[in-house]
């Protein structure tokens, strides 16, 4: 279990982390999401003792990182893919790693296995190595101690589509068999489709958390729907007590799909695509994180020719 209490930290007069508490559970995969400056990797970096916090604190199963004997079979980190030692073999990293742990050599090979390294890839320097090959030695390197905790952040980095599905099976069968897993990503869909507990974040701050339902619990209902007669349908959906409007070659219609469904029977119209037109956690982030944002910010429309 990771807890994070009333964590700040402050460079200056810049505030990074402004007072963030949140719980990682045992068994869950917790989504901790926002966008690129954020707070995430600070926030991160504090929880490993990398940085130290200007208020608050976090525990990792009770105990500061700093305390915790041989760390590195207690908790598996990754904040950096790249901040490995270019010079070296992707297995002599990995040796180096399980020595350090007093764990044996043999270790090395089943966790090469694990994250699909091949023996031809696991000797190669790891300047030849691909982002995503340094994602893959990255993520070998923090389950090398088989810990009980995982800090992740942007693990999926790099990855091809394939790589992708392989890492939400990695991460989801780690939570599944009891370990806790802490995931940053600006990637909402692809953590969205594995994170038990989502935690939105922006300029340092919690804007919103809870898992989707939850957070998508207050959102007005919406469908879009299309038909072989749209204008029937529509009467139809008046007549019900429902207002659509047009949208692309369909309607928007202001109630669950369900109640479309009833209409379109009820009026013997054919549908041809009907689907849920609520905001999703998409829409909800990029709602709630607005003033973060680059793109779409009033700043921006003002910053001509500044650094992107």
């Amino acid at each position: 279990m990771i807890t994070v209490e009333g964590l700040t930290k402050t460079y200056g007069g810049f505030r990074a982390v402004d007072d963030v508490s949140f719980v990682a559970q045992p068994g869950r995969v917790t989504g901790f999401l926002g966008p690129n400056g954020a707070g995430k990797t600070t926030t991160m970096r504090i929880m490993v003792g990398l940085t130290p916090p200007s208020h608050g604190r976090v525990t990792i199963g009770g105990h500061a990182y700093r305390d915790i004997p041989n760390p590195g079979r207690h908790v598996g980190v990754l904040l950096d893919a790249s901040a490995q030692h270019a010079g070296r073999t992707g297995r002599e990293v990995l040796t180096i790693g399980a020595r350090t742990m007093g764990l044996p050599d043999s270790r090395v090979d089943e966790i090469l296995e694990m994250v699909s390294l091949t023996p031809a890839e696991a000797k190669r320097r790891v300047r030849n190595y691909s982002l995503g090959m340094r994602q893959r030695l990255g993520v070998a390197h923090a389950l090398l101690g088989d810990p009980s905790v995982l800090i992740l952040d942007e693990p999926a980095n790099g990855l091809d589509p394939a790589g992708i599905r392989w890492m939400r099976g990695l991460l989801k069968g780690y939570a599944d068999r009891g370990g806790t897993v802490l995931l940053s990503s600006h990637l909402l869909h692809e953590v969205e489709q594995i994170a038990d507990e989502m935690i939105l974040i922006g300029r340092g701050r919690i804007v919103a958390q809870g898992d989707k339902k939850s957070l998508l619990s207050g959102q007005s209902a919406s469908s879009l729907v299309t038909s072989l007669d749209n204008d029937a349908l529509a009467r139809a959906l008046s007549d019900a007590g429902h207002s659509a409007t047009p949208a692309g070659e369909g309607l928007r219609v202001d109630c669950e799909t369900a109640e479309v469904g009833r209409a379109a029977l009820a009026s013997g119209v054919v549908l041809t695509d009907l689907r849920s037109g609520a905001a999703g956690l998409e829409d909800l982030f990029l709602e709630l994180t607005a003033d973060t944002q680059r793109e779409g910010h009033p700043a921006a429309a003002t910053d001509q020719g500044g650094a992107a």
